[in-house]
């Protein structure tokens, strides 16, 4: 295609859709009006019917909880995909060094290096835990609190290297993390329904307000996330780098991974 037909058809594209874009930027509401009675709605109700004070959380694991969990499950299936068309036939193994280009050497690290980023991950990690355990109680939760943990698990890999980081993250124990998580996350949404109740009603003792595990059930919903998301953006970054793990045979002297 000539680039004249290409740019007469992408001037003629904008000419047509201009009039409805122009009429839904037209239509949307001043920068900072609330405009939704949704959110002043769960406000006045959930804090007293579920003793929790996020309610982002509240919305996510209690109001809309089957949403929530078509959103996991998405989760789920794009990273068994990615596992599945990553690993193909090369199994896994744990030997090598990885995320390196054929001939150019892997500086050593220094000892700065690896104490700065051991101190980091470690204090990342935790932070995480803590933001997955408060997330019914200040701004967080399971997903936000898993991405974080597997962020310090990458830093950790920054300081010690290939070879020490694989024999500390198993690809099997990441995978049960998440499969187990996704798994968590059903069972609280179908119990319910076996004992002729809502999906995700709410049938555990809500605890007092504000407490760390008031809530009920989101308790275990908020616990369930953040080992699937821990677990599935770990094993993503496992992956990626085992496709560029290169055998022993190839390392260079004196390359320590």
């Amino acid at each position: 295609m000539r680039t004249r037909f290409r740019a007469a058809a992408l001037t003629a594209s904008a000419a047509a859709l201009f009039p409805a874009a122009w009429a839904v930027i037209a239509a949307m509401p001043p920068f900072g009006e609330h405009v939704s009675p949704y959110g002043a709605a769960v406000n006045a109700v959930v804090p007293a019917a579920r003793h929790v004070s996020n309610m982002v959380a509240a919305v996510n694991f209690d109001l809309r909880g089957l949403d929530t969990l078509g959103e996991e499950s998405m989760l789920l299936c794009a990273v068994t995909g990615t596992v599945v068309l990553l690993r193909g036939a090369r199994g896994e193994g744990t030997s090598g060094s990885a995320v390196r280009l054929p001939g150019r050497a892997v500086a050593q690290r220094s000892d700065a290096t690896i104490l700065v980023c051991r101190f980091a991950a470690t204090l990342l990690f935790f932070f995480g835990v803590y933001v997955a355990l408060h997330g019914l109680v200040t701004p967080g939760g399971g997903f936000q609190g898993g991405v974080i943990i597997a962020s310090g698990l990458l830093l950790l890999y920054l300081g010690e290297g290939y070879a020490h980081w694989r024999s500390i993250v198993r690809g099997r124990i990441l995978s049960f993390l998440e499969g187990a998580g996704a798994l968590l996350f059903v069972l609280v949404g179908a119990i319910p329904l076996a004992l002729g109740k809502a999906a995700f009603r709410n049938i555990l003792p809500l605890g007092t307000f504000r407490d760390l595990y008031a809530g009920g059930t989101m308790v275990v919903v908020n616990a369930a996330v953040a080992c699937a998301v821990a677990g599935g953006f770990t094993l993503i970054l496992l992956e990626f780098m085992e496709e560029t793990r290169a055998p022993e045979t190839e390392r260079e002297p004196g390359e320590g991974g």
